[in-house]
């Protein structure tokens, strides 16, 4: 008999309005059923809100040191239990069981750094133009905060948007990934534990159309931040343009590993391999393109397919595993028509195909697949796969492999490998994304410093690092004119000015 989950509204486990449920099984063993997690539906969203509102009040008069050390416990406790949250999240998210410990770490990174910001939330203190006048700004937070969170980062990613908004002072509403809704739930149990107070936290379990668009148009939620597809994004983003919400949005990627010639050929294999395979691809920066200048292609390709043959596929928490399954059959169906469009337009060199037996026949596995003879401006070149996909595409110069960088629509990651430090910095200056990495893979950012995209990866706001505490708090400006008289600043102060 399965267990069943409830809801987290108003500080308490509660059943879903709708009385129905949804099931949450192993991707990478059908037959493994987790649990039963609510179908929510709008009465819950709105049941959240109310509460979410009502806690409001209190917890962003709770001064900001103190909101920290709750998540500074909430860090600790996440230290204690970070093996067991990972071997959870694998079995419901399907990546290895090393990369859910980076998983929780990055959100036990993100606890600690939010607890020190509870002493952080400066604002400017700026002289007056007027005489016996005192100036200065404070942050102040909004309200209640709606997080939509995806699959592939079950706990990495809602603690990027949960503590920040708390640290700040606003309440949150949060629906999970429906594919990952135990890892949240063992994040809310220790947010409970940690003493968040009643309300300030309120997780509702469902579909993207039955609670995350209602949490999006819920008039008592004046925040929304989003991660998942640019289609769902501009969607959420028209919305909220109408509504008037602070929208943060993270969506799709089409990331590049660009090899020189002169690069470190030994460094940049490893790169790839880990950026196109690692999350069997399902990460917004992973690699999806190589870029090979023409003196090293095909000896790279061929060492390239060499080991990804060699990339052991199966159960997360099973020793040994190196590729998880993609998330659900849906994810696999997508891979496979990406297949069969790469197939028309390149040369398909390794995988191809659904993987199957020694273990893998009752989950959603898929070959490492490369692709080559891939041209720029392709549907392989630009369009987001999301899977262990890699198409590989010739260049001549790097003037030419920075222009197929900066083609597609999408502007999150860039890996440039060399040794030449002079095009290193021309890289900084010319690809046309939010991060870039040099002698590094397109995946691999770090909890203190900011995580976004240009172009339709994103919206202009930022996860993690210090400008994620803009994006959750408004600047306040405060005057105290102690003068004792009527001044009318400008007007007076450069009433006489020649100028």
């Amino acid at each position: 008999m399965a267990d069943t989950f409830k809801n987290f509204i108003g500080g308490e486990w509660v059943e879903p309005s709708t009385g129905q449920y949804f099931e949450n099984r192993n991707p990478a063993r059908q037959s493994d059923l987790i649990g039963m997690w609510p179908r929510s539906g709008k009465e819950d969203v709105d049941r959240a809100a109310k509460a979410a509102k009502a806690a409001f009040d209190g917890w962003r008069l709770t001064p900001a040191p103190e909101r920290g050390a709750i998540l500074k416990t909430v860090g600790d406790l996440l230290v204690e239990r970070k093996d067991d949250i990972a071997r959870a999240a694998t079995r419901e998210m399907g990546k290895v069981w090393a990369e859910t410990k980076g998983d929780v770490q990055e959100g036990i990174d993100t606890a600690y750094y939010a607890a020190t910001y509870g002493r952080q939330l400066f604002g400017r203190t700026v002289p007056s133009e007027l005489r016996s006048k005192w100036a200065m700004s404070v942050r102040r937070p909004i309200g209640v905060a709606g997080l939509i969170t995806p699959f592939n980062f079950p706990l990495a990613i809602p603690t990027w948007k949960m503590f920040p908004a708390l640290l700040c002072g606003n309440s949150v509403v949060i629906k999970p990934g429906e594919d990952v809704p135990h890892t949240v739930s063992l994040l809310v149990e220790i947010l409970e534990e940690a003493g968040i107070p009643k309300g300030v936290v309120n997780l509702v379990h469902g579909y993207g159309a039955e609670v995350g668009e209602h949490i999006v148009r819920h008039p008592d939620i004046p925040v929304i931040s989003f991660t998942g597809s640019t289609e769902t994004g501009k969607t959420i983003g028209r919305t909220c343009g109408e509504m008037h919400k602070r929208l943060s949005l993270e969506m799709g990627g089409k990331n590049a590993q660009i090899v020189m010639a002169d690069a470190d050929m030994d460094l940049a294999l490893n790169g790839v391999l880990w950026g196109a395979f690692g999350t069997t691809g399902q990460r917004c920066t992973a690699t999806s393109r190589l870029l090979l200048q023409d003196e090293i292609h095909d000896e790279f390709v061929e060492r390239l397919s060499e080991g990804a043959r060699k990339l052991k596929l199966g159960y997360g928490n099973d020793d040994g595993v190196e590729v998880g399954p993609l998330i659900n059959a849906r994810a696999l169906e997508k891979v496979q028509k990406y297949v069969e469009i790469g197939k028309q337009e390149g040369t398909c060199v390794l995988g191809g195909e659904r993987a199957t037996g020694d273990g893998l026949d009752d989950g959603f596995f898929f070959q490492p697949t490369i692709f080559t003879d891939i041209q720029a401006g392709s549907r392989m070149a630009t369009e987001e796969i999301f899977g262990p996909v890699l198409s590989v595409i010739r260049f001549k110069d790097a003037d030419e492999a920075f222009r197929i960088n900066n083609e597609v629509k999408y502007g999150l990651s860039s890996s440039l490998y060399t040794r030449d430090v002079n095009l290193s910095f021309r890289a900084f200056q010319d690809l046309d994304n939010g991060i870039t990495y040099v002698n590094a893979p397109t995946i691999g950012a770090e909890a203190h410093l900011p995580f976004g995209g240009v172009k339709q990866t994103g919206n202009g706001h930022r996860e993690g690092g210090w400008e994620v505490y803009e994006f959750y708090s408004e600047t306040k400006v405060c005057y105290v004119d102690y003068s004792g008289k009527l001044q009318r600043a400008q007007i007076d102060n450069y009433e006489a000015s020649p100028y």
